[in-house]
């Protein structure tokens, strides 16, 4: 029995640092055994001490905000691997499933060829950019991607990269130092990102029937410049006429087809007004250029008249997008929470890509609709679907009970206020809400930055009162042609430089010389 309390004693020895020796020693406690019995509950008590030690120090911490936020991307990054990874360990045609014929093939089957060449116009944020020249910071980057592609620089220098696609705040072109320029061929909009295609499948379904390089051209340009400066720094619509008129004769003289998609189509309705207007505004083909060398034009997804979310990314950058990031994760994207101010870089950058301002809403009041009306109001898309749909037997007994057959409509939304500040004032009669007169939008003449946080990434906010943002936000609802007016107050430097490149009415006479500048010769309303 002493042998084995020994090993026990020596099994629960604690060690001892020796600090000046620069190394630990383990010393038996000396313990006083009358009997054995006693020394087991010394040991015992020692085990037990133990213990609670250890248990103190493993207390669980609490997590932060950040922690839950990696442990998301963590299994994100996860369930995008393995999926990947199951992906390419399937077969390309499971056993009993059939793939859907593509169209090119079956187009190539029934006998069709390539015959007139055709033109794709890509639309806004689909365009790949790349590095030509840069900051310090840039080093490594000349000719990558900056849009498009893996986006990969905004994890590893994300103010860098947000630098590097800001356009200067003035001239609407390149800051000094810094050249990004689009990337060029059917590689610059085919895929957005890896997995995102954009035009890939309509490029591969051609190649099937018989396209290629030189009867298959992408118009690439940077879409962030207002449609005249990309021919006043790129000259990409005299590239783009030279392109057509190449096609046109190396193909029998074939007219050429093309294909825009979204701003790509105002880019091109752009250019066509362009290209047979005299020089130097113009591209000098003449009246009868069009007629000869184009076929027919397929807009996708046009933007002839604006959108209205173009609004809210420009007056707060918080589209339906952002809405629903915030939804899922509420205050990531505060500056509170991360330090990121994510919303001030977004609004700073895109203030100054002109090509937005393209596409907020054209006409006014008379398309769009005003505080109490809009082309929409009364037309429910659901209605069709229960015109004949039977009420329910609790309805039949209480409110139908002279036969007739009821439907709870949804109260009309008044679509004709683009902006309203609260869900209130989208609602309230058009009596209710304040007149808004031209003082309302004047700038007070010293106004004082109400939030410290706004000076370190610059908006045209921070130049504005708390008294101003209050005149104009409580309670008030704006319209097609009122919210002009408010973009004009939030960014005067911003609308300054953009409405010298666009017009958002609608035009009294088109014989009006003044409808021969080029800022008119976007909006459908306004040019001929």
């Amino acid at each position: 029995m002493a042998s084995i309390l020994r090993f026990r004693k020596l099994c629960y020895v604690e060690p001892v640092k020796c600090s000046s020796l620069g190394f630990e020693s383990f010393e038996t406690p000396k313990i006083e055994k009358k009997d054995d019995e006693g020394a087991v509950k010394a040991v015992e008590s020692t085990v037990g001490e133990k213990q609670k030690k250890k248990s103190s120090k493993r207390q669980p911490r609490e997590w932060r905000c950040m922690d839950y936020c990696c442990l998301t991307v963590g299994y994100m990054c996860t369930a995008w691997w393995l999926l990947l990874f199951l992906y390419h360990c399937l077969p390309a045609a499971l056993p009993g499933f059939q793939v859907p014929e593509a169209p090119g093939a079956r187009l190539r089957r029934e006998g069709l060829t390539a015959l007139h060449p055709v033109v794709l116009v890509p639309g806004i944020v689909t365009g790949g950019l790349e590095l030509w020249e840069g900051r310090p910071c840039s080093e490594g980057l000349f000719r990558k991607r900056l849009w498009g592609g893996s986006f990969t620089e905004i994890f590893k220098r994300p103010l860098c990269w947000l630098e590097h696609l800001t356009l200067h705040n003035k001239t609407g072109l390149d800051p000094p130092g810094i050249r990004v320029r689009a990337v060029p061929g059917l590689v610059a909009a085919d895929y957005f990102a890896p997995g995102y295609f954009v035009w890939a499948v309509l490029i591969e379904n051609l190649a099937r029937i018989g396209y290629e390089g030189k009867n298959l051209y992408m118009a690439a340009y940077d879409w962030r410049l207002s449609f005249q400066n990309t021919e006043i720094r790129d000259q990409a619509l005299s590239r783009l006429k030279s392109k057509i008129e190449l096609m046109f004769v190396t193909n029998g003289n074939k007219k050429v087809v093309v294909v825009p998609h979204s701003m790509g189509v105002i880019y091109f309705f752009h250019f066509l007004k362009w290209v047979e207007s005299p020089p130097p505004m113009g591209g000098g083909g003449g009246q009868g250029w069009c007629a000869k060398h184009i076929k027919v034009i397929m807009n996708i997804g046009p933007a002839f008249l604006g959108v209205p979310k173009a609004v809210s990314n420009i007056f707060s950058a918080e589209g339906k997008d952002v809405a629903f990031v915030r939804s899922m994760a509420p205050g990531v994207l505060d500056s509170e929470i991360l330090g990121l101010q994510t919303l001030e870089h977004v609004m700073r950058v895109c203030r100054t890509w002109d090509s937005i301002i393209s596409l907020i809403p054209k006409g006014g009041e008379t398309i769009w609709g005003n505080l109490d009306w809009s082309p929409e109001e009364g037309y429910n898309c659901d209605l069709a679907k229960k015109r004949y749909a039977q009420p329910s037997l609790l309805d039949s007994n209480d409110t139908n009970s002279d036969g007739k057959m009821e439907f709870q409509i949804k109260e009309s939304v008044r679509y004709g206020r683009i902006i309203s500040f609260g869900k209130a004032t989208s609602q309230l009669p058009s009596s209710q809400l304040p007149n808004l007169g031209s003082k309302d939008f004047l700038r007070t003449s010293n106004p004082t930055k109400f939030n410290s946080l706004c000076s370190e990434v610059w908006t045209e906010y921070d130049e504005m009162s708390r008294d101003g943002i209050r005149k104009i936000a409580e309670n008030k609802a704006y319209t097609a042609r009122t919210f002009l007016d408010l973009l004009r107050f939030v960014a005067p430097k911003m609308m300054q430089r953009a409405e010298a490149q666009f017009s958002h009415g609608i035009a009294d006479n088109l014989d009006d010389p003044k409808y021969a500048h080029y800022k008119y010769w976007s909006n459908p309303l306004e040019a001929k």
